[in-house]
């Protein structure tokens, strides 16, 4: 009888690349279904009254991500990695708190006009629009920086976290200010 050589196995070993291209897909999948479904979602209007103001309470959350934001360049710098992780996920965790309650308050309510005039109102729209437009760009951003730190591709994660943050920290910032600059004209 003829001896049998070790014949390697056929299935696929599933490293590092295939990780990364199982990743970046679910990455572009939420980066076009995120801004999709939110643009949706504000041409549905419920006929619920919500018992609270939501926009204090998510400019708040914004306000409050800005602060781990910066807590965790802090932490980072000073090669504290597991309160970086730690406040990240944080940080991600009440971006989807802001996102929900943002949208919820928008599928209940009617929209503010900006009543400001003169420069603060070219001011006002100037933030407003940039705001807008990077809250929608920062989402692959955050999730491309988030999937290279948890799968250790840390000079990566490193090299894309310089654009990251000051991205992500600019939109929650900029949220915070337009919500104080539109406050006095809320029907409360």
């Amino acid at each position: 009888m003829a001896e049998r050589r070790h014949q390697p196995s056929l299935k696929r070993i599933t490293g590092p690349m295939e990780a990364t291209k199982r990743y970046n897909r679910i990455i572009i999948l939420l980066s076009i279904a995120i801004p999709l479904v939110v643009g949706t979602l504000f041409g549905v209007k419920l006929d619920i009254e919500l018992p609270i103001f939501l926009p204090p309470i998510y400019a708040g959350t914004n306000a409050v991500t800005s602060l781990i934001l910066i807590i965790a360049f802090w932490a980072i710098k000073n090669k504290n990695i597991q309160l970086h992780e730690r406040l990240m996920k944080t940080a991600i965790v009440f971006s989807v708190f802001f996102l929900i309650l943002y949208v919820l308050h928008h599928m209940t309510s009617d929209s503010t006009s900006y009543g400001g005039e003169g420069i603060v109102k070219y001011i006002y729209y100037m933030i407003l629009i940039s705001h807008i437009l990077l809250s929608v760009a920062v989402i692959p951003f955050v999730l491309i920086t988030y999937v290279r730190a948890i799968t250790n591709d840390i000079e990566k994660h490193k090299r894309i976290a310089r654009i990251t943050f000051p991205l992500w920290l600019y939109v929650t910032l900029s949220g915070v200010i337009v919500y104080l600059m539109i406050f006095p004209y809320y029907s409360i």
